[in-house]
């Protein structure tokens, strides 16, 4: 396990390390190869990128092919992230697809369509802070422009696509 995840690229003084180990404990050589390639091609990430995120976020790992699948065609072709962005912020990748990216990412296009964001925001910084610094930032300071976000955004978290966030 020590060798396996020194050669992902995970030293052993690194922060990362134990949970590489963690990782790895229970995965063969080909199923970690296997992961390795199949997220190559789905995030179209190169060696390094793909070096770069397992490092950063081990547990990509353990994660199934769907999920990673449909992060990746969420992220890279709905969002537009390229895929390098995505490598070096792998932490998005272990958020809840429906309950938390989906519906932030709805939240902040909902906003610029409506004139209610004056500068584009980092998209990783609007994933990863937290529900209430969320709604301080993205929901709150806009009560009065549109009373109804707070609820379009607790039905999108549900899975659901309110009216208003369907986009053309």
């Amino acid at each position: 396990m020590v060798a396996c995840a020194e050669g992902i690229g995970v030293p052993r003084g690194s922060g990362m390390f134990r949970p590489m180990l963690r990782a790895v404990a229970f995965l063969s050589q080909e199923k970690i190869t296997a992961k390795v390639n199949y997220m190559k091609n789905t995030f179209r990430w190169s060696d390094a990128e793909v070096g770069i995120a397992i490092s950063k976020a081990p547990t990509l790992l353990t994660r199934d092919k769907e999920s990673l699948q449909h992060r990746s065609e969420f992220l890279i072709s709905v969002v537009g992230l390229a895929p390098a962005y995505i490598a070096y912020r792998p932490a998005m990748l272990m958020y809840s697809l429906e309950g938390r990216i989906r519906p932030r990412y709805y939240v902040v296009k909902f906003l610029k369509q409506n004139g209610l964001l004056d500068h584009d925001r980092d998209f990783y910084n609007t994933v990863m802070v937290s529900e209430k610094v969320f709604m301080e930032r993205f929901i709150c300071p806009h009560k009065k422009a549109a009373a109804h976000l707070a609820e379009d955004y607790a039905t999108a978290c549900r899975g659901e696509v309110p009216a208003r966030f369907t986009f053309t």
